[in-house]
């Protein structure tokens, strides 16, 4: 499954690739409906039983009780933790495509662009620290540095806020986020949505799940996704998709359940680098529209593979196990030429700019990953103590593999016009390999979870874990077709983990808890990610202890009328420390770790239904972060707060069912001015963004949907690159999207 160099550099024809997935998609659904039809009047009459709401879904709730990993046995009103819980309802009103589209519902968080244009994938803050190591498919690492540009096989989205390697391992400095797929379901239901939008929007997907006759407990679900779209005010970018997610269940409702899953996954993208910026603002005159790369030769293209395996087995009353297992690759291909401009080049007239930073640069690698996880829950009593005792042991090997290639792009004696950029190269291009890069992680790990209930009204919980990393790497630059000697690099940690929070139940349906938990980041944490070896791992930090952090957060949680509605509210400290800083003596010992960072916050929660046509989830987070020690002599980091971490952000979704057909949705997501930069005090302005929507129900087998994002074309940047740039190289902002129209038709059949 390589991805292979295109000789002339000329981007696929997505549009023709797009209605060939579609075909592909509406074929097979519209096959597998004609197949339907033939069944029982009996089996009929059970799927129009179950389409009972507005949207034709019957799984419509905003408010989830229990998270999908076995390691967490309480629910969630129980779990001494910051946890938000993104629903497919929440998902299917907003219409939201990507992961990014979906997280921007929980406050905290924010998004960074890729790396000098890097084409680096998915970069996540949670709480004021990365969290882009820190994904979990349905509990089971994915660190692989890509796109999840699309939520078709997403039953939910959970984001577990805090440090907490006891549960998720190294990395999860401001926490982590578990991805849950769908799964096959004990009922028979066949749903299919087409869809059509403003800037070419197209897309159909189909949700097939059927049980198997004469197959006791068996079912089995298709989920298939074909997908096109561009960017509201980003004229030039366009994004190309399909994907098909095939998953069989054995053993539904017995005391043993095998279940097989398969996810496969291709785009093809043209990269978004954005603007150029300069000290957190976009330069003056440049409009949102611009486009600073060269569609001509930027592509980027992704290909995502994954089979798992989980079984569950429960012994008896008292004791379950279940054993995950998961090989998966991506193969990606970027071809980038970051937003990055130098308007002080000799000759330049007012107005110009020559290309500054990454310019034709590609990446061609490859992600492998094998995992295996295994949880034994226990239920016993101890005297008048009754536990849920998990034991597990988790093992992984992953490998990565990177070619950086340049395309040469030359550009001497040329000057562009800053707002009218060509978008389109016209000169000569040398492509080369420069640089080979490859690394492994193995992984291995215990832990044991225990939540003990001292009586009805207090709860204990703790957690232990211990892991045990071996990371190596190796790099080679290429010059003249010739390889240098490989530089090779290695790192071992063994770190202890806990976490311990005390619950006490005031009421049956309210909870105060006092949380702390600890966390650490390895030097070798990305280089199976995104195989950052000369600043994760290399010959100066090789040997270098983690990073440590940990948690203080105090918190309350509760279930409101008739236990429909979940509000929680908490108060928390961020605390790392041994962060890793240049030092002043780069001769003698270039990195230390003396690096200290806080961030103290406030959560707040709601997410359920006030009333019975009310839905409403909404949660707001204050952040006040700072710089407590910084690189020795870098006197002007100190007392600043973090990059790209907002004091203040909210967000709120909510829909109202005005009759028993029409349902009214509103929602805004707000973030407050934040640092571009932890060496100067320019912010990123502000922003409110507003989104609507609108469900008819015609009958119990047809809906519509209307969906407005960004109702009022509001102007914003929500991923930054956090440097202040200069008149020689600027920084770049990356611009959200403009006004969207979707208008989708679902079907149940």
């Amino acid at each position: 499954m390589q991805t292979q160099y295109v000789k002339d550099a000329l981007p696929l024809p997505r549009l023709a690739s797009a209605r060939l997935a579609s075909a592909i998609g509406f074929a097979i659904a519209s096959c597998a409906g004609n197949s339907f039809a033939e069944q029982t009047s009996e089996k009929k009459q059970a799927v129009e039983l179950d389409s009972v709401t507005v949207k034709g879904h019957q799984e419509d709730d905003f408010k989830v009780d229990n998270l999908q990993s076995p390691k967490y046995t309480a629910p969630l009103l129980d779990t001494p933790q910051t946890v938000t819980v993104i629903s497919q309802a929440v998902i299917e009103d907003q219409a939201a495509l990507s992961l990014r589209q979906v997280l921007s519902n929980v406050s905290g968080i924010t998004f960074a662009a890729g790396e000098g244009g890097g084409g680096l994938g998915d970069s996540i803050n949670i709480r004021g620290f990365s969290a882009s190591s820190n994904i979990l498919i349905d509990g089971l690492r994915d660190s692989a540095q890509t796109n999840r540009s699309d939520t078709f096989n997403l039953e939910s989205v959970e984001v577990i806020k805090g440090p907490n390697s006891a549960y998720g391992g190294s990395g999860t400095t401001g926490g982590s986020i578990n991805l849950v797929s769908k799964m096959p379901q004990a009922r028979d239901f066949n749903r299919a949505s087409i869809g059509l939008g403003t800037d070419q929007y197209q897309r159909l997907t189909a949700d097939i799940n059927q049980q198997l006759d004469g197959v006791p407990g068996a079912a089995f679900r298709l989920n298939l996704m074909g997908h096109q779209n561009g960017v509201a005010e980003r004229d030039n970018i366009d994004q190309d998709r399909w994907g098909i997610a095939p998953s069989l269940t054995f053993g539904m409702g017995t005391d043993t359940q095998l279940n097989l899953s398969y996810f496969r996954q291709s785009d093809h993208d043209l990269p978004d680098y954005g603007l150029p910026a300069s000290d957190g603002k976009v330069l003056s005159g440049v409009d949102r529209d611009n486009y600073y790369g060269f569609h001509n030769i930027d592509r980027e293209e992704t290909d995502t593979e994954s089979f798992t395996v989980k079984l569950d087995h429960r012994f008896n009353d008292l004791l379950s196990l279940q054993n995950l297992t998961r090989f998966s690759e991506v193969d990606r291909l970027t071809v980038v030429s970051a937003s990055h401009v130098n308007t002080s080049a000799p000759g330049l007239a007012p107005g110009q700019y020559v290309p500054a930073g990454p310019q034709g640069l590609g990446r061609d690698y490859n992600t492998k990953l094998a995992i295996n996880q295994t949880n034994l829950t226990w239920n016993f009593n101890t005297g008048p103590l009754a536990h849920a005792l998990v034991t597990g042991a988790e093992i992984s090997k992953e490998k990565y593999d990177r070619t950086n290639k340049s395309y040469g792009l030359d550009f001497t004696g040329q000057a562009f016009d800053l707002y009218h950029p060509p978008g389109y190269y016209s000169g000569q291009t040398n492509k080369r390999d420069t640089e080979k890069v490859s690394s492994e992680l193995d992984g291995r790990a215990l832990y044991v979870i225990d939540t003990i209930e001292l009586n009805e009204q207090w709860q204990l919980n703790a957690s232990l874990r211990y892991d045990y990393l071996d990371g190596s790497a190796k790099s080679a630059s290429i010059r003249n077709g010739v390889q240098a000697p490989s530089a090779r690099f290695s790192t071992t940690d063994e770190e202890l983990s806990s976490r311990l929070g005390v619950v006490y139940k005031p009421a049956p349906n309210g909870s105060i808890y006092l949380a702390w938990g600890n966390s650490f980041n390895p030097s070798a944490e990305n280089i199976v990610g995104r195989g950052r070896i000369g600043r994760d791992l290399s010959e100066d930090d090789q040997n270098l202890d983690p990073e440590k952090n940990e948690t203080w957060e105090l918190g309350t949680k509760w279930e409101l009328f008739g236990d429909r509605l979940a509000v929680n509210a908490a108060v928390f400290r961020v605390t790392k420390t041994d962060g890793r800083v240049a030092s002043n003596d780069p001769l003698a010992d270039p990195v230390v770790l003396d690096g200290k960072q806080r961030v103290d916050g406030i959560e707040l929660g709601v997410a359920g239904k006030p009333t019975e046509n009310w839905d409403i989830f909404a949660n707001y987070t204050f952040l006040d972060s700072e710089i407590l020690n910084a690189a020795p002599n870098d006197f002007a980091q100190e007392g600043q707060a973090l990059a790209n971490t907002p004091p203040r952000s909210f967000s709120l979704w909510n829909t109202y069912d005005v009759t028993d057909a029409l349902q009214l949705g509103y929602g805004l997501q707000y973030m407050s001015e934040r640092n571009i930069s932890t060496k100067s005090t320019a912010k990123v302005d502000d922003y409110v963004v507003h989104s609507a929507m609108a469900a008819y129900q015609i009958n119990d087998e047809v809906d519509v949907q209307l969906n407005v994002r960004n109702l009022f074309n509001e102007e914003y940047y929500d991923r930054v690159r956090t440097s202040t740039g200069s008149t020689s190289r600027s920084s770049s902002l990356v611009p959200g999207e403009g006004r969207t129209a979707i208008a989708s038709v679902n079907f149940a059949f």
